[in-house]
């Protein structure tokens, strides 16, 4: 069953996204196309909603409710951009749509699998001073490469190919999520707890880290639906340095933890990231 803060995640991601596709779908058929217009609209309705969050609940509720409604919004706008848009501004509202779905689904998927565990962090939405700054600049590649190329941003059929990379890599990754239940964590965990056992069952099976696999290639895949040459390399090498430091990190503790038995499972399985072997005794 959901926990309390699921409930309020989902409804408070739902009612927002439902409230803000009523609005948008109505400047449409408005005929409302000014930007200064739109912005100004959107943004009334997202103080006015944050306002009344703010009295219907308090403290960590209203932080949890604030940040789903935040991420509802800004899926709903990223359907609104994809439909309205000029034609080389478009794939950005896809690629909103999949960052919006990405950071309320790991809320989501801690709160049902670790309800004791979650938090505000859950969201990942402040993962690290670096995640942020690379979302940033490749933001602002993509609207100089739009400004100045805009037919770039017009190649469809490769963008497609970044979106199907972004779903199949957060499919495995809530996948493993829920395989492992409540063996899983955001963090590295330094001590095991009792309910921690080694999981090589499911996607397990397949690959030693496949939610490690799964956010790699979701990275990479948010650069190729963005069109973005310069960031796409970027990505691939800082979430492969990464990655390759937090398995290796995590392999050493998990060896701590299950001994012979995880010894055995790397001989089995690999990590499923490309040229990363792990920590081996």
């Amino acid at each position: 069953m959901p926990s309390v803060e699921a409930k309020l995640a989902l409804k408070s991601f739902f009612i927002s996204l439902s409230i803000f596709l009523l609005i948008g779908m109505t400047n449409v058929y408005s005929n409302i196309t000014a930007f200064s217009v739109n912005a100004f609209i959107f943004s009334t309705f997202t103080i006015l909603m944050c306002i009344l969050l703010k009295f219907l609940f308090k403290g960590n509720s209203f932080q949890i409710a604030v940040r789903a409604s935040c991420l509802g919004i800004i899926f709903a706008l990223g359907i609104y951009v994809r439909l309205v848009a000029l034609a080389h501004i478009r794939i950005f509202g896809v690629y909103m749509c999949v960052m919006a779905f990405f950071h309320f689904s790991e809320f989501i998927a801690i709160a049902i699998i670790q309800p004791k565990q979650v938090s505000t962090d859950s969201f990942v939405i402040n993962h690290s001073p670096q995640y942020t700054v690379a979302a940033i600049t490749s933001w602002l590649e993509f609207f100089v490469e739009s400004y100045l190329f805009p037919g770039m941003k017009q190649v469809y059929w490769l963008s497609n190919i970044g979106l199907l990379a972004c779903i199949g890599g957060e499919v495995l990754r809530k996948l493993s999520m829920f395989t492992a239940g409540s063996s899983f964590h955001h963090l590295v965990q330094s001590e095991k707890s009792k309910d921690h056992v080694l999981v090589t069952h499911g996607v397990y099976s397949l690959f030693r880290h496949p939610s490690y696999v799964g956010w790699f290639y979701w990275s990479i895949g948010t650069q190729i639906l963005l069109l973005n040459p310069l960031c796409l390399p970027a990505y691939a090498v800082a979430s492969w340095l990464f990655f390759k430091s937090r398995v290796y990190i995590e392999e050493i503790t998990l060896l701590n933890f299950f001994g012979q038995n995880y010894c055995d499972y790397q001989q089995k399985v690999g990590t499923g990231l490309p040229f990363i072997e792990g920590y081996r005794i």
